[in-house]
């Protein structure tokens, strides 16, 4: 490896962890939640909608597969004290698996603050595909869902490796910020 430990911005790869952490918590995946006006705010990507309902597994597949910075926002505040215990929650985490090079300071990575390095997000997404679950969601392709209005929401997967079929990813996440450019962290079987 050659600049391994090197800090970086990493984007919207903050949103493995925020997986993370969600999941450790054990929401009931099938239980509803609005959306409120402030999640969707400046959100960049979203495909939510202030007022309407949706489960907890569509937050989470809107999190990793679209990388939807609403849905990221939804679930650190419904995390038990909010948005700044998630985020506690996230480092804490990171230093429980050793990501020394590792912080956290929001939930979607629209903040250039959140940093980590090369040799960390290898153990992360190592750690994330011992969960199925997740790495199932994260090499997922499409999905579908419908809302409490009963729109139809369809998205698909940021992740070209994951769109082409040509390699067999197990998990994998993209991400882009003007500071950190384009990044992606994947797992892939030979």
């Amino acid at each position: 490896a050659e600049n391994a430990d090197d800090q970086r911005a990493i984007a919207s790869i903050t949103k493995v962890m925020t997986a993370v952490v969600f999941l450790d918590a054990n929401p009931d995946l099938s239980q509803e939640v609005q959306i409120a006006r402030a999640d969707v705010r400046n959100a960049s990507v979203t495909y939510l909608r202030a007022g309407e309902r949706v489960t907890g597994n569509d937050l989470l597949h809107l999190l990793l597969i679209p990388s939807d910075n609403a849905a990221a926002r939804v679930i650190a505040r419904l995390y038990p004290g909010g948005k700044e215990a998630f985020v506690e929650g996230m480092n804490r985490k990171a230093f429980d698996l050793g990501l020394r090079n590792t912080t956290y300071d929001d939930p979607s990575g629209l903040s250039s603050g959140n940093l980590s390095s090369a040799y960390d997000m290898a153990r992360l997404i190592t750690f994330a595909v011992s969960n199925e679950r997740l790495a199932k969601v994260m090499r997922t392709p499409e999905y579908t869902f419908d809302t409490s209005r009963r729109r139809g929401v369809r998205v698909r997967t940021t992740n070209q490796l994951i769109r082409q079929g040509d390699m067999d990813v197990v998990a994998g996440k993209t991400g882009f910020i003007r500071k950190s450019g384009f990044n992606l962290v994947t797992s892939v079987r030979r």
